[in-house]
């Protein structure tokens, strides 16, 4: 039981610093997209 436990705690944790990573990044990119749109109005 104990082993099971310790394995399943792993990969908790090791999809939760994933998705913390691809949150992040996804965030950063539609930050970016958000950004970039009113200055490619500003040069038409």
């Amino acid at each position: 039981m104990n082993e099971q436990l310790r394995i399943i705690l792993i990969i908790i944790v090791s999809v939760s610093i994933f998705g913390l990573l691809i949150f992040v990044f996804v965030k950063n990119y539609i930050k970016n997209k958000i950004e970039y749109l009113p200055k490619k109005k500003k040069l038409k």
